[in-house]
């Protein structure tokens, strides 16, 4: 069915275009992504035109300037003032800590997660290991340097410094239960096989005073505020037009993610 916004024809060939900016599980998602993307920007343009607003001459991309004048006329967010920013960042005092690093050893016996003897046996050589390890440091970097599959062996097994989002979440999880200093008294399983575990250290993780964070947290403030109020001004939009051939579900589905 051909998709028309207050009477204007989406092409077919600038949907199949537009589909490669928005990646999705299946090409009918992103077909419609594609598509919804395309009739929001032509609501745009329509009213910036109705409301006879102009590009500058030397604009390299008149519509989206077009698009951006109106957006700057119609949707205005005042400043976060300090004491809305100090609210928030007492309500929210976690989110406001330095980054967490864990300095970290481990021994790797891979074990691919669909080969159950595989993961089996690396399961019994890690206890195996560990029983002979115990807490002594000294003996996991020589375990390490025998018997690990990681690159890190030569090391020791030593890793280095690891930060958030560094490595898988199954490790990130368990370093952060452990205690610094410890070896893990369980072998831990990943994605990558089974590892044994030595926490050499954290640093971080102290609570950064409001004053070091006021102007993230204003910007954060300013950008949630923004996106709910462009999203108010689309779904006016929508709501005042014409489209026929896609189903935005009107005041239901957010236009702004």
């Amino acid at each position: 069915m051909t998709i028309t916004v207050n009477g204007v024809e989406i092409p077919e060939q600038a949907i199949h275009r537009e589909m490669q900016y928005h990646p999705a599980p299946s090409a009918d998602v992103a077909q419609y992504e594609a598509a919804r993307a395309l009739v929001i920007r032509e609501l745009l343009l329509q009213e910036a035109r109705r409301s006879e607003l102009s590009p500058p001459l030397d604009a390299t991309d008149p519509e989206e300037s077009l698009i951006q004048a109106l957006m700057a006329r119609a949707v205005q967010v005042p400043k976060a003032d300090n004491a809305a920013c100090r609210r928030y960042y007492d309500t929210h005092r976690e989110r406001f800590r330095s980054p967490v690093v864990h300095h970290v050893s481990h021994i790797l016996l891979p074990a691919a997660p669909d080969d159950h003897e595989a993961r089996r046996e690396a399961i019994a050589g890690a206890e195996e290991l560990l029983a002979e390890i115990g807490d002594d440091p000294g003996a996991f970097t020589a375990a390490a340097m025998t018997h690990s599959a990681c690159p890190s062996r030569d090391a020791g097994g030593d890793l280095g410094p690891i930060g958030r989002g560094q490595t898988v979440p199954e490790f990130e999880k368990a370093l952060e239960r452990m205690e610094p200093g410890k070896i893990a008294s369980r072998p831990l399983e990943t994605r990558y096989g089974v590892h044994l575990v030595y926490l050499r250290g954290r640093e971080g993780g102290e609570q950064l005073p409001f004053e070091a964070v006021q102007a993230q947290v204003a910007e954060y403030m300013e950008q949630h505020v923004l996106r709910r109020a462009v999203a108010q001004y689309l779904q006016r939009l929508v709501g005042d037009a014409r489209i026929d051939g896609l189903d935005l579900d009107g005041a239901d589905t957010p236009l702004v993610q």
